[in-house]
């Protein structure tokens, strides 16, 4: 049998790679031993492209020259650990559509904020004129975007898992929003493992390129001061840099670049929270490396319109304010929401557990939850967490019951907020998933009052 391209999963990535792999004149087989989604299985027809769902054909994965690995299949699976044994190159969706690419891309990562600011990057770019796409975990594969064309710059947004499978690939700007404990499931509860997986972002740096990064994280700090980096250090913080990068200053954020140096009032950010200013100076810093005008990197600061299913204002249902927060995964990210809340809360917290550590939401959630809905197959961690520390705990077991059950008990000026601090896959396919039946239940609410 003829070597072939073998990409196992047919998910977003997946299926972006085989297309592009199949215009390239490639021989490509992708293989899910899952349900391939009918919208991905009818453009793999159309393309003429085999692929097997429900199984994975060992011997013929195992023949392979080359595979392109779905960020969702861990290292340890049985499949990956055979074809680790035949060393068998192994990369990601990534690595293979950048070897298609001549554009210079700006990657972001990082525990918390990453979403935000990649779309905030490209937002800034746009405004400045620049012939700039976004790609990767936002939404749409690298892959699939190279089909449309191969732009000036690439606004990539890169989890950990995408991470692990770059070698070659080049971010000419790199940026770290923080690294907080996440996916500690994945990483064998290490978290060193999963900095480790971040920090290949800067694989193939040199002089030339650009590193922007939080200046309050430690993680960030502890490796930085142990390694020799050849590019441009671009931090942002709350407190003066003192060089090249980002800060605030009282209630001004100061920007100090080798081509730039200017300020603009916080009050005119589109986005407010204090999580909301680091995702701004890493946004500005990380446009201004590919070269957007100041002034239109002004106007994208003020009139961003922010990311779906992030701290996102629904509706508001009799005098209290429905918050959909569903993106926050992780402690840290709920630890942002709350921080951010002026009014008394109602939590709806709770899913797949990823190894978290609820201590550091013990003070926030004190202070500022009046009740705490566990949304949730085993509620059990959460709750035995929050016991006697939050005045009311209730468990339910669908969005429908978590809604209602907030809504019988909110008062005008309380705020319900959804940002579970776990994953979403006991209940729901994803977080947007889990984001939109929390809307629509809101909006349904909201109907019976009009």
């Amino acid at each position: 049998m003829d070597k072939e391209l073998v990409i196992l999963g047919a998910g977003e990535s997946g299926t972006g790679a085989a297309l592009l792999a199949k215009a390239k004149g490639m021989k490509v087989f992708v293989s899910d031993c899952g349900t391939i989604k009918s919208d991905f299985r009818e453009e793999m027809k159309q393309a003429g492209i085999e692929f097997e769902s429900g199984q994975h054909s060992e011997e013929r994965i195992l023949n392979a020259q080359e595979i392109v690995k779905s960020p969702g299949i861990p290292e340890h699976s049985p499949l990956i650990r055979k074809i680790r044994k035949q060393n068998i190159p192994v990369i990601s969706e990534i690595e293979f559509a950048g070897r298609h690419s001549n554009a210079k891309t700006i990657g972001i990562t990082g525990s918390n904020g990453k979403t935000t600011t990649a779309m905030w990057t490209y937002h800034l770019m746009k405004k400045g004129g620049l012939d700039v796409v976004l790609a990767g975990n936002v939404g749409t594969s690298l892959a699939r975007q190279l089909l449309k064309g191969d732009p000036e710059f690439f606004v990539i947004e890169l989890s950990s898992f995408q991470l692990e499978g770059m070698y070659d690939f080049k971010c000419n700007t790199a940026v770290i929003t923080n690294i907080t404990p996440d996916h500690l499931d994945r990483y064998d509860h290490r978290f060193e493992k999963y900095a480790d997986a971040k920090f290949r972002i800067l694989n193939n740096h040199d002089e030339k390129s650009v590193f922007v990064f939080n200046a309050h994280d430690r993680e960030i700090m502890t490796r930085l001061k142990k390694m020799k980096y050849p590019g441009h250090r671009c931090p942002f913080a709350y407190d003066n840099i003192y060089g090249e990068g980002a800060c605030l200053d009282k209630d001004k954020i100061v920007v100090n670049t080798p081509r730039q140096h200017f300020t603009f009032p916080v009050s005119e950010l589109a986005l407010a929270g204090k999580h909301n200013l680091s995702n701004a100076m890493a946004a500005t810093l990380a446009a201004l490396s590919a070269g957007t005008p100041v002034g239109a990197v002004k106007e994208g600061l003020n009139d961003f319109s922010g990311v779906e299913h992030r701290l996102e204002n629904v509706e508001e249902v009799n005098g209290a304010l429905y918050i959909n927060d569903s993106k926050a995964t992780n402690t840290d990210s709920a630890w942002f929401a709350l921080e951010s809340m002026e009014r008394p809360v109602i939590w709806i917290a709770g899913g797949t557990d990823k190894g978290n550590d609820y201590a550091s939401l013990e003070e926030l959630a004190v202070q500022k939850v009046k009740a705490l809905i566990c949304l949730g197959v085993d509620n059990s961690k959460l709750v035995s967490f929050f016991k006697g520390k939050i005045p009311q705990i209730i468990e339910t077991s669908s969005m429908k019951e978590a809604v209602r059950r907030a809504w019988k008990m909110a008062e005008p000026e309380d705020v319900v907020l959804l940002s579970p601090a776990c994953a979403s896959f006991d209940l729901f396919e994803n977080f947007e998933h889990r984001g939109r039946q929390f809307k629509e239940e809101v909006y349904k609410l909201k109907k019976g009052y009009e």
